[in-house]
């Protein structure tokens, strides 16, 4: 089998860590050859605080995913969330040299670069750039500038923002564990791609990705990210409100939850009672569904209203940036019982669970199209895209200049959704901005040996 083809997503979780081997069959769907999963040690809301024991996890989920696959592992495309992850707008312009000439890729990386040079708080770097709409000599909301005259480009700006030394752990832990670190994305970013259709994102909708220690949320509208953020609470916080409400041991707090938990106390009656073994010897507890329900229901209330907060940041309640197709909930905390209709009655906006099968092979098994595992199959998504463009860029190279020419047009087969003329430049232009970081970023590591 050709490793080409192969691309491997590690999902480094709060609960679980995830190595995921995929690669893209002949009608464009992509086949997942093996899943390897290991219970997550050392990381905390995202963020590593041990890490032998995360190269410890990170080394059994690829074993068991090399086991599954029958293919050795060698490099893999890694997500990162966590609490340190936050987002802000901005605004930057370029006079160009010569504006007798048309605007191309260049420019638009010059002024990309541009936004990278920011100024941060200590500590932090610039991750993702990623351009909203453009402005060339006061003309406005122009969504692709490419081919155009003009001699000053302007361009609003999501920028999203990171702590440098959690970045640096997780290539550290992953360098460790014996891999080479091929690419790293936002983890939203591969959650919503696994997700969510290009409908939904031109019509506006709200991604949540509840995991294990954080909620992850992107908003896109007009088929462009608009607005990230990362709640620092989750599942976990679920669990542990469960194990101190019911006085009870966590890992009983999980499987309760998992099995009778409820996020809407309405639909339990009072006789309905679970029985929980007792510690050495100990009586059995028994606890009603209603309580349990009750305690569950005020934690996700409090998670979901700050993730409409966040909404309402980004200005949903104005008519031109509505979030038509409303929110899609996806990550291990969407499984929870009733939390469709929670969310539907906190935020008044449409409500669908996310299940990452549009993209993947008809003979996926259920397991893999659960919303768990959104995040390591939109990983296996971007990596095999990232390969097929860099396939695409490389063929071209005997025609001179044209090396930037073909690929913008070529990524119609890597988007079948994109139907106006400039969707298929989107994805091709955006992740060449942010591959030079990740670029920049693994010959940091390789020099930090």
């Amino acid at each position: 089998m050709e490793q080409g083809n192969i691309a491997v997503g590690l999902d480094i979780g709060t609960t679980k860590i995830v190595a995921m081997v995929g690669r893209e069959n002949e009608y464009g769907k992509m086949e997942i050859l093996g899943i390897g999963k290991s219970k997550s040690l050392g990381v905390h809301r995202g963020v590593v605080n041990n890490i032998t024991q995360t190269i410890q996890s990170i080394q059994q989920a690829i074993t068991d995913a090399e086991t599954s696959s029958g293919i050795k592992i060698e490099d893999v495309v890694v997500g990162i969330a966590g609490q340190h992850i936050r987002s802000l707008q901005h605004s930057d312009y370029i006079t160009r040299s010569n504006s007798d000439e048309v605007i191309d890729v260049n420019d638009i990386d010059n002024l990309c670069d541009q936004v990278h040079k920011l100024v941060m708080l200590p500590g932090e770097e610039i991750i993702h750039v990623l351009p909203q709409d453009f402005k060339v000599d006061g003309q406005a909301e122009i969504k692709e500038p490419i081919g155009m005259y003009g001699g000053r480009l302007e361009a609003n700006f999501h920028v999203v923002v990171g702590q440098v030394a959690s970045i640096k752990n997780i290539g550290r832990c992953v360098k460790s564990a014996g891999l080479e670190l091929s690419g790293i994305t936002l983890e939203p970013l591969a959650s919503a791609n696994a997700v969510l259709s290009q409908e939904e994102k031109e019509a506006g909708v709200a991604l949540i990705d509840i995991g294990g220690g954080t909620t992850d949320l992107a908003i896109f509208k007009d088929g462009i990210i608009r607005h990230t953020a990362v709640i620092p609470f989750g599942g976990n916080v679920i669990t542990e409100d469960i194990k101190e409400g019911c006085s009870i041991i966590e890992k009983q707090a999980e499987l309760l939850k998992i099995k009778f938990g409820s996020a809407w106390p309405g639909e339990n009656r009072d006789n309905e009672i679970v029985s929980i073994p007792g510690l050495r010897g100990r009586d059995p507890k028994e606890i009603t569904l209603k309580n349990l329900s009750k305690i569950i229901h005020a934690r996700v209330v409090e998670i979901i209203e700050q993730v409409y907060l966040e909404i309402k940041n980004y200005g949903h309640e104005e008519q031109k940036k509505k979030l038509i197709a409303g929110i899609v909930l996806t990550g291990g905390g969407a499984q929870l019982q009733h939390l469709k209709q929670l969310v539907e009655y906190i935020t008044g906006m449409d409500t669908r669970i996310g299940y990452p099968n549009e993209h993947l092979a008809g003979d996926s098994d259920s397991e893999t199209t659960s919303p768990l595992y959104a995040t390591a199959v939109g990983l296996v998504m971007n990596s095999l895209e990232s390969k097929a463009r860099a396939n695409r860029i490389a063929k071209p190279e005997d025609g001179g200049p044209t090396g930037d020419g073909p690929a913008p047009g070529d990524d119609d087969s890597t988007n079948p959704e994109g139907e106006t003329d400039d969707s298929p430049k989107e994805p091709d232009k955006r992740p060449s901005i942010f591959d030079t970081w990740a670029e920049k970023f693994k010959q940091f590591l390789d020099n930090a040996e």
